[in-house]
C-alpha cells in the first residue's frame, strides 16, 4: 500500500531536518510543496521527482499529493517548521477521508519557535503561546483578543506571520495590544532567517519592537514579566533557583 509522509523539515537548513525526516525524504518517490520550501531541500534530494503549489493552493497541493499516491507512489508533503504547528498535517488528515486506502504518516520538525529560540538563547523556559498575526484565516478581531488575553496571563508570546506588504502595522498593532498589560519595557527578541543563510538576531524592549521593521521571515519573541536580557541573549527564567 503507497503511503503519504507529511514531513516537517525544520527552519530551512538540511542539519536542522531531524533524521525521521530525512529519512522519509529519501524513501518516498514524489516530493509535493510550496515551492519555496521544495527549494530549500531540492539539492539534497536531487533525484526525486518534485510538485509544486504557489500560495494559497494549500487544497489543490494535498489532493495532488494524493493522487501521485493513488499510483502507487511513496510521497512526502513537505511543509518549513513543524507539519503540525500552522503546517499541513491537518488539512492532510480531513481530505485522508476521501482516501481512505492511502496511509498517512506525521513527522515532525524543529518550528520555528524552538529553532529561534536556540538563536535568541532561553526564551521559553516557562509557558509561552505562539500566535499568528496573519488573518488570511483567522479573523482580526480573534487574534487580537489572544494577544491581550495572552498579555494578561504574562504568557511569554511568540509571533509567526508578523508582518507583510498587506500587514505592514500588524506588529506595531500587537505591540500596542500587549502593552495593555506587559511593561513597555519588556524584554522582547527577533530571529530572522532561521536556520537559513542571513541568520540574525537582536533583543530589545517591547517598545523597540512596536517600530521594528519584520518580515515574514521573521519571527518575534515577546517576553513574561521574569523575562531579562543575559549577555546579549533573552532568557526566560523558570525560578530553578528557589525550589
Amino acid at each position: 500500500m503507497s503511503k503519504i509522509y507529511v514531513v516537517g523539515i525544520g527552519p530551512g537548513a538540511y542539519e536542522q531536518m531531524t533524521m525521521r525526516a530525512a529519512n522519509a525524504l529519501r524513501n518516498c518517490d514524489t516530493i509535493v510543496g510550496y515551492t519555496v520550501y521544495v527549494d530549500l531541500v531540492r539539492e539534497h534530494f536531487a533525484e526525486k521527482e518534485f510538485l509544486t503549489t504557489p500560495m494559497k493552493k494549500e487544497v489543490d497541493r494535498c489532493r495532488l499529493a494524493f493522487e501521485e499516491a493513488a499510483k502507487g507512489k511513496n510521497v512526502a508533503m513537505i511543509c518549513s517548521g513543524d507539519a503540525g504547528v500552522y503546517g499541513m498535517s491537518g488539512l492532510m488528515l480531513e481530505i485522508g477521508t476521501e482516501y481512505p486506502q492511502i496511509e498517512v504518516e506525521v513527522i515532525p520538525g524543529v518550528t520555528a519557535a524552538t529553532g529561534g529560540a536556540a538563536v535568541l538563547g532561553a526564551p521559553l523556559i516557562h509557558d509561552f503561546c505562539l500566535i499568528s498575526l496573519s488573518d488570511l484565516l483567522t479573523p482580526w478581531e480573534k487574534i487580537e483578543k489572544r494577544l491581550v488575553l495572552a498579555s494578561e496571563a504574562d504568557f511569554v508570546i511568540c509571533l509567526y506571520n508578523p508582518s507583510s506588504k498587506k500587514r505592514h502595522d500588524y506588529l506595531q498593532k500587537a505591540c500596542d495590544l500587549c502593552m495593555q498589560h506587559k511593561s513597555p519595557d519588556t524584554v522582547c527578541g527577533i530571529v530572522l532567517n532561521i536556520g537559513r543563510e542571513g541568520e540574525a538576531m537582536k533583543v530589545m524592549t517591547l517598545k523597540e519592537l512596536r517600530d521594528t521593521q519584520v518580515d515574514m521571515f521573521t519571527t518575534v519573541f515577546i517576553g513574561n514579566s521574569q523575562t531579562k536580557e543575559i549577555g546579549g541573549r533573552m532568557v526566560t527564567p523558570r525560578g530553578y533557583k528557589n525550589v
